[in-house]
């Protein structure tokens, strides 16, 4: 259950909608608790505020903040189509998640509505001296919080839609999303090692698998005495014709439909980041690439995100898996792999940038960094990638001097 609210929660993150509309609810609320406060204290000896000076500061209030709010909006556009243009168009989601972001519009729209609706029932005579008073109050409220907000949007309107805030958001995301993993590697389910059999259950949507919900296989396979093997993980692109899942039958087991099967596996026309532990290397990668094709030429930005990957794969194999919480003894499921993982990370950085000294260098320092964390599977897989790396750089780069500078900074991995 948590997992599901943790996702709904992130596509929610996404909509720029949303926060708005909570605090469009929440001015109005604060607009009517004046009256409420005239009720409650008829009496209260607080000072009189006149009508009039609040409709001015309301007046100004209301006639600034949409103008604001419309400018706020084009602003966060602009940085979101320069996110999207300078790094990939996959990064849009994370940058348009940017919190102080939404936080800063969401307080534009709700002061805005809040002066109208305080406006109106202040014209027509709604509130008496203490609901005057505290209106005044929250009106002065709202407006430091909006100095606040504002200040801390044009700090971070500036950077969002630079390149290194993108990398720096993505990496980010694509560490908590594969420690997440780390820490449950098989989804909490049991650890398929071999290969996956069983009868197969196919779904009818074409798309990618965002997210595989263990709970739900676990309570159909309790229901019907069956044994489910997870065949594909989130990020996967799936048609009708793939399997699923495979499942083997109990002794009391009936015949089912494998519909309760693939309704545990979320289909959509896009990969997410929370799921789908290699999404976000695969993103990170993508900017790589496109900061080294000819027309930008950047290996600075390319050299920055090799260290995010070092410190990445730093921090997942210092991370230790965890028991789940529920044991959930009738679903399988297989680990991602880290093979998988070095491919999406560097595989498109060795090719690319095969003919640029400065990455090829930087690369090969960073593989010989993830060989020496101790990790067994680290030192073949990073290795392995070296010496693929090794050989795009002795078929690109022109000078036999720079070639044999790689050459040395292989030698770094064997030599260890």
């Amino acid at each position: 259950m948590r997992d599901r609210i943790r996702f709904f929660l992130s596509r929610l993150g996404e909509r720029l909608w949303v926060k708005p509309l909570f605090s469009c609810v929440l001015s109005i609320a604060a607009a009517f608790l004046a009256r409420v406060a005239d009720n409650a204290f008829p009496e209260s000896g607080l000072p009189d505020i006149s009508a009039d000076s609040l409709e001015t500061l309301l007046s100004i209030i209301s006639a600034s903040m949409l103008v604001i709010a419309v400018f706020a909006v084009g602003s966060m556009l602009s940085a979101y189509a320069s996110a999207s243009g300078s790094a990939t168009p996959r990064a849009f989601p994370v940058v348009v998640a940017d919190d102080v972001s939404q936080y800063a519009l969401s307080i534009f729209v709700g002061a805005f509505i809040f002066s109208i609706v305080g406006l109106i029932a202040l014209m027509n005579g709604y509130y008496g001296s203490t609901g005057r008073f505290v209106l005044f109050a929250i009106t002065v409220t709202v407006f430091g919080i909006v100095i606040i907000g504002f200040v801390r949007w044009v700090d971070r309107i500036a950077r969002l839609g630079r390149l290194g805030t993108t990398i720096g958001k993505v990496e980010a995301v694509a560490c908590c999303s594969l420690l997440r993993n780390r820490r449950l590697p098989t989804l909490g389910g049991r650890r398929l090692d071999g290969p996956v059999q069983g009868e197969p259950v196919y779904g009818d949507t074409v798309g990618y698998v965002q997210r595989v919900d263990v709970d739900e296989l676990q309570a159909f396979a309790e229901k019907n005495d069956l044994q489910v093997y997870v065949a594909v993980l989130p990020g996967a692109f799936i048609t009708p014709g793939q399997p699923l899942a495979h499942v083997t039958r109990g002794a009391d087991s009936k015949d089912v439909e494998g519909g309760g099967i693939a309704q545990a596996f979320r289909i959509g026309n896009e990969r997410t980041f929370e799921e789908d532990p290699r999404f976000g290397l695969n993103v990170l990668s993508e900017i790589a690439s496109r900061a080294l094709s000819p027309g930008i030429n950047d290996p600075g930005s390319v050299v920055e995100i090799i260290d995010s990957f070092v410190r990445i794969f730093a921090k997942w194999s210092a991370t230790e898996e965890q028991e789940p919480e529920v044991q959930r003894d009738r679903v399988w499921v297989p680990e991602v792999s880290l093979d998988g993982m070095f491919d999406d990370a560097f595989n498109a950085i060795a090719k690319d940038g095969a003919g640029t000294i400065e990455v090829m260098l930087r690369l090969q320092t960073a593989l010989a960094s993830l060989h020496s964390l101790g990790n067994g599977q680290f030192k073949s897989t990073a290795s392995s990638h070296a010496r693929l790396a090794l050989k795009h750089a002795e078929c690109a780069l022109r000078l036999p001097e720079e070639v044999e500078l790689v050459r040395k900074a292989a030698q770094r991995i064997s030599a260890g």
